[in-house]
């Protein structure tokens, strides 16, 4: 099973339980950037604790998952993750944050056809902007070359005004010029 299959099997869960969801991380990154090799998947979600006993119930049978109290997952935002029993494939679950920019980054996510599949993503700005948070936190030049790949892919479809708003409200401004100047 590729990782196509196996993330269209979680995708689908969330359809039958309403679950909200949106691709980010490098799936994201690589659909409007430079791809590069993934072995996991990140999936920010909007959920309730009765929906992630379900979905937890039902996804246990193909992926591990383990959840002591889905109260205290949704109550504390904690990522918690499934891993692909076969493949060990994993896709880390993030519970969308209490913050302004997850919420307008959550409502500006994209319907988009991957791989024959309909499924939300991050759009290219909030993933670009999300990608230089991280490189900012862990001081990491993967996250840094993955938001360069969209910077060099996308740039005249950038929404420009909206990066600069919110790369000085997330202090990754200084980052985000640095793309545009590599």
């Amino acid at each position: 099973m590729i990782q196509k299959e196996i993330l269209y099997k979680v995708i689908q869960l969330f359809e039958k339980y309403k679950i909200d969801y949106m691709i980010s991380g490098s799936f994201a990154s690589n659909l409007h950037g430079v791809p590069r090799a993934t072995f996991d998947a990140d999936i920010v979600i909007k959920i309730d604790t009765e929906s992630l006993k379900k979905f937890s119930d039902e996804v246990s049978n193909d992926f591990y998952v383990e959840i002591e109290s889905a109260d205290d997952i949704i109550k504390n935002r904690k990522i918690f993750n499934v891993i692909h029993y076969d493949t060990g494939f994993k896709i880390d679950l993030i519970p969308i944050k209490k913050r302004e920019f997850s919420e307008v980054e959550f409502h500006r996510r994209q319907m988009v056809d991957f791989m024959g599949m309909k499924c939300w993503f991050s759009s290219a700005e909030d993933t670009l902007l999300t990608k230089l948070e991280w490189a900012k936190m862990g001081n990491s030049e993967r996250q840094f070359q993955d938001a360069l790949g969209i910077v060099k892919v996308q740039s005249d479809k950038l929404d420009w005004v909206y990066l600069n708003k919110w790369a000085k409200e997330l202090g990754v401004l200084e980052l985000l010029e640095k793309t545009r100047n590599v």
